[in-house]
């Protein structure tokens, strides 16, 4: 298994997108379960644990492969935790946004807008309900990237996130998406 990932970790290093992919999908659940460890909130181990990659990712060719992978990510991920605890201390407004944050509004239209029906009469409409099983901050990369077809810089922009958290947050979209047709086509 630690040939196999050193492969990974040396096409990535390359730029290869499915070497990443491989690395994002493997290593998800250790920084996750470790974040949410540290940060007792979904959302927030979440979070850091999508920066966590989108750092990694990017600084990938200084990894050193002494060490273990997940040592690494591990690192990675602990010193955005202590930014975090940082800010919040150093910021009073953030407990008031967080308290925002986690209210979750479901606001359902029924109505249907052309787009609606025409995505009906190309038989996407089941897309559309699998994506809205995904969170908002999922729904929105899905619907930027690639409903509105925007560049990975203006969806940055759009959201206010570095590019490569675009990119996480597209990889971790698409993958709890291809869960969800899965489980929904058995």
């Amino acid at each position: 298994m630690k040939k196999e990932i050193l492969t990974h970790i040396d096409q990535a290093k390359k730029g290869n997108q499915v070497a990443f992919n491989y690395l994002l999908d493997f290593y998800w659940g250790s920084v996750y379960g470790y974040q949410l460890k540290n940060t007792g909130n979904e959302n927030d181990a979440e979070d850091i644990t999508i920066q966590t990659f989108a750092k990694a990712f990017n600084k990938i060719h200084l990894y050193n492969e002494e060490y273990e992978f997940n040592t690494w990510l591990i690192a990675i991920s602990k010193n955005l935790y202590q930014d975090l605890i940082r800010k919040r201390k150093s910021s009073i407004q953030f407990k008031a946004s967080t308290a925002d944050e986690d209210k979750i509004y479901d606001i359902v239209d029924d109505t249907p807008s052309p787009e609606d029906k025409i995505i009906k009469e190309q038989n996407l409409a089941k897309l559309l309900r699998d994506i809205k099983k995904l969170k908002p901050k999922y729904q929105e990369v899905i619907n930027l990237r690639f409903f509105q077809e925007l560049s990975y810089k203006e969806i940055s922009s759009h959201i206010d996130e570095p590019i490569n958290n675009v990119k996480v947050k597209l990889l971790r979209a698409k993958k709890l998406l291809a869960e969800i047709i899965k489980k929904s086509d058995v």
